[in-house]
């Protein structure tokens, strides 16, 4: 069996490395275009910045070690530019020779990638304008980061690239601009979510244009503009766009392979194409969403590298199934991790789904234990089937190990009622003894027995202010005068049960505290007194980052009771 890989980054070479582990005597022969394979994107920005010290360390095979190990044919500096299914060929360009040849196979695999989006803007050819996709990408903008020694950078585009490079830059003294058009970064957290990560850039002296429109860059001496549609253009050493990435398919629309959204490859459950032993993988096909069953585009490693493994497993005669990405994410920005899995609230209501949520803000690990870090977290389910959809946590240590637990939980199909009975590790030094997985199963037990009932940021509009219900801080006096809620009454928790004669029963209540605690454990007093509450759901923290975009609350208030 002959077997033709065109692509060998994430899922081509882990197809190669599958296909040899599975067949010694196969022929295989991948082809790729760029000068490198087998290569991390995802490491890129840390080479520019440093972080990362040896090209070598970028590349976890090279075409020499391919051939050693696993005895596969790597041709890079190579470019497949036509396919003929009906004589099972491929056209092969050899870029630096100018050869043109003829390879045949048996099975064929595509795993082109994707390509950076670049619009048709004037002056995108310059050349201080960068994009970041290949090592070729990366070289050259370290060389010219060393060479020239930029001052001031802009980036167009806040996802995961833009906002690594934004890191790295900062961290070697370039001052950073991000433009966005959307009116937040990190398109996979929901925007209240998004404001802990502005902040956070902010902190670090990143400035946000967010809400803006790019029309075009003007090279200006040794400077570039980069022209806006409604402000003053903005002058920069040096400018990256990353404002997303497109199928590179251009290929397999050539060849007459059926295609998806947004121009993707369309494969089944086996990463078969349309057209007999052709089979796609990585961020040029389309996928099934787990959590919604609906077609999507997933742009991440760790699904390519499971495609390529899958598409192995057929091509080799076996009967693997790929069934579906949740989009997990994870990602650093100085001190701060952000991360998400499955789906967020746009995404809930751009399917149909009925669903409600719990923001909460747990500590990393037990609080009497020195260093522990708050972290605000959101967990979405749906309403009648308490079915998990989705997570979102932004914070310090801890954040990764929650969100894999629940995107563990979510490919389980768990329902958030049995997160309370995971059995976690639990010492000092890295968790509770309730975790944060369990507490936010404990809110959501809580609201589907009825003893919790919350209101939501989006509420507060509505809030009548006429006197017809009455407005509740329970947060110290000292907390309050720091900043409220304008119309909100303060009593603090403990004082609560000897002031209940200052609370008209008639009246429902909406409680709100710095986190959701102690806003709880008030609303338990008060129900347990005859009121009816509502309690706000991620507290005055979750309101002064999400309504003013201020500095995160370094500490979390100290808690420990059971919810």
């Amino acid at each position: 069996m002959k077997v033709v890989i065109v692509g060998g980054v994430a899922g081509g070479a882990s197809a190669a490395a599958r296909i040899r582990r599975l067949d010694e005597h196969a022929q295989i022969v991948m082809i790729e275009r760029s000068g490198y394979v087998s290569y991390a994107n995802c490491g890129l920005p840390y080479y520019v910045g440093g972080v990362i010290k040896e090209q070598e360390e970028l590349t976890l095979q090279t075409p020499e070690s391919f051939w050693d190990r696993f005895r596969i044919d790597v041709r890079v500096r190579q470019e497949v530019t036509a396919i003929n299914p009906t004589e099972k060929t491929v056209t092969v360009h050899a870029l630096d020779s100018g050869k043109v040849y003829t390879e045949t196979y048996d099975k064929l695999l595509l795993a082109p990638g994707a390509k950076p989006t670049v619009p048709a803007l004037s002056g995108v050819s310059s050349e201080r304008v960068f994009t970041l996709r290949t090592v070729e990408d990366t070289l050259r903008i370290r060389h010219f980061v060393e060479d020239q020694k930029p001052k001031t950078a802009v980036l167009a585009g806040g996802g995961f690239i833009g906002l690594e490079m934004a890191e790295n830059l900062v961290e070697m003294g370039v001052s950073v601009t991000i433009v966005q058009r959307p009116k937040q970064l990190l398109a996979p957290l929901d925007a209240d979510m998004a404001s802990f990560v502005h902040a956070e850039m902010r902190r670090h002296g990143v400035a946000l244009r967010l809400g803006e429109t790019v029309t075009g860059f003007r090279q200006d001496g040794d400077s570039v503009l980069t022209l806006l549609e409604d402000s003053e253009p903005l002058r920069s050493d040096m400018v990256l766009l990353a404002i997303g990435v497109t199928p590179d398919t251009h290929l397999a629309k050539e060849s007459g392979l059926r295609l998806g959204i947004r121009g993707s490859i369309a494969v089944n459950e086996r990463m078969e194409t349309s057209v007999p032993d052709i089979y796609a993988v990585g961020d040029a096909v389309e996928v099934t969403h787990f959590v919604t069953g609906q077609k999507a585009l997933i742009s991440l490693a760790g699904p390519a590298n499971k495609q390529g493994r899958i598409a192995a497993d057929n091509i080799c005669g076996s009967n693997s199934r790929f069934t579906g990405s949740q989009g997990s994410s994870v990602l650093k920005l100085f001190g701060l991790t952000a991360a998400s899995t499955g789906i967020n609230e746009k995404a809930a209501q751009a399917a149909g789904i009925t669903y409600d949520k719990v923001v909460l803000f747990p500590a990393s690990h037990a609080t009497y234990y020195p260093g522990a870090q708050s972290m605000a977290m959101k967990v979405l389910y749906e309403k009648e089937s308490l079915r998990l959809l989705g997570a979102q946590i932004v914070g310090g240590d801890g954040v990764d190990k929650r969100i894999d637990v629940l995107a563990t939980a979510i490919r389980a199909k768990m329902t958030a009622l049995e997160l309370t009975e995971l059995d976690l590790s639990y010492a000092p030094p890295y968790s509770s003894a309730k975790d944060p997985v369990n507490m936010a199963g404990f809110m959501i037990d809580n609201i589907a027995n009825g003893t919790l009932k919350q209101w939501h940021l989006a509420d507060l509009e509505s809030l009548p202010m006429d006197g017809s219900v009455t407005l509740l801080d329970t947060r110290t006096v000292g907390e309050y005068r720091l900043g409220h809620i304008d119309g909100f009454l303060n009593i603090p928790v403990d004082e609560l049960r000897e002031r209940l004669n200052e609370l008209d029963r008639s009246k429902p209540i909406y409680v709100i505290c710095q986190s959701g605690l102690r806003s709880y454990i008030a609303s338990r007093i008060l129900e347990g007194n005859g009121y009816e509450t509502y309690n706000f759901s991620g507290g005055f923290r979750f309101y002064d980052a999400v309504v003013n975009d201020r500095a995160l609350i370094e500490r979390a208030y100290a808690c420990g009771m059971d919810y």
